[in-house]
């Protein structure tokens, strides 16, 4: 019985980077020793059929958390701002659970370790959005060149979601978290703390980051015990992009001493002409090397 397990969850739309996720995964000789379950966010059936004979179980994520009609608007996929917080109700047999959105896949097997081990004794493995190389960890508006308006992504979202200012000033300036990437074990306590700022999060906010927040506030409100992992864990390249290492066939990480990208994620796109990587496949970007030559690559996973 496998012990460990990765989930990830897409729709019909997203289904070839879910595709790509597994891929990914499956490549490594060590993945038969852990679970792939998937959550259908409205995936067809011929989807669903084809991935079966991949993973090892496939769940139709729920509104774990009532949402107004309203706010959803259609938007099933939106499920994944609330079903990934309840991951050991869809799969209760595994101990150890690795999230990875399906805009990222893995590329060195040793962060996918490094995330299990990360979440040993009821902590939480996560990644912060701050490194090396970012210029600007949060956005403040000027007023008469003295006063400032905090815009940072934390501060705004909660104050939209109506948290208390007292909560909202602790996550001000905090580094914020991505969620695409997280680790956790079974019992942990941080499930019910997430959960619970989930509550409060969904009745004033929008659905969208709505769990990204409530996690934050676990972090540095309720100060849930954490792992912080390199950035090269969940690497977001819209923030930040890679360097390519053609002696090894690898990405790394743009700066000294280039660190091996361990999860290469796609959130919020990389745009070309209109168009999002995600989404098109054709789409290539000009990506230095360590030895300064530019080439044009795709970002997405390709065997």
């Amino acid at each position: 019985m496998k012990k460990n397990v990765i989930v990830s969850l897409a729709d019909s739309n997203y289904y070839p980077l879910l595709n790509e996720l597994i891929d990914s995964i499956k490549r490594f000789k060590d993945n038969n020793n852990v679970a792939i379950c998937i959550l259908d966010a409205g995936l067809s059936d011929h989807q669903k059929k084809e991935l079966s004979s991949k993973v090892d179980e496939i769940k139709s994520a729920e509104w774990d958390i009532k949402v107004p009609d309203s706010k959803v608007k259609g938007r099933e996929w939106l499920k994944s701002q609330v079903s990934r917080a309840f991951l050991p109700k869809y799969f209760p047999n595994y101990e150890k659970y690795l999230w990875i959105d399906c805009d990222a896949w893995v590329n060195d097997w040793k962060t996918v370790e490094i995330y299990f081990k990360a979440c040993d004794d009821g902590r939480l493995g996560i990644t912060q959005t701050i490194g090396p190389g970012y210029k600007i960890t949060s956005r403040v508006d000027w007023v008469f060149g003295k006063l400032a308006i905090i815009k940072s992504q934390n501060f705004k979202h909660a104050v939209k979601s109506k948290i208390s200012y007292e909560k909202a000033r602790k996550l001000a300036f905090s580094p914020h978290i991505n969620i695409g990437v997280f680790s956790l074990e079974k019992n942990s306590m941080c499930w019910n703390s997430w959960q619970e700022n989930l509550r409060q999060t969904l009745k004033s906010g929008e659905i969208f980051g709505s769990e990204q927040l409530a996690m934050n506030m676990s972090v540095y409100v309720d100060n849930v015990e954490t792992e912080f992992l390199p950035l090269n864990c969940n690497w977001i390249t819209s923030n930040l992009l890679p360097k390519f290492d053609e002696e090894n066939a690898t990405f790394v990480e743009p700066y000294l001493p280039n660190y091996k990208i361990g999860i290469m994620h796609l959130a919020a796109g990389i745009w070309k002409d209109d168009k999002d990587m995600r989404l098109n496949k054709d789409i290539k970007i000009e990506i230095q090397t360590l030895a300064g030559k530019i080439l044009n690559k795709s970002l997405r996973f390709s065997n």
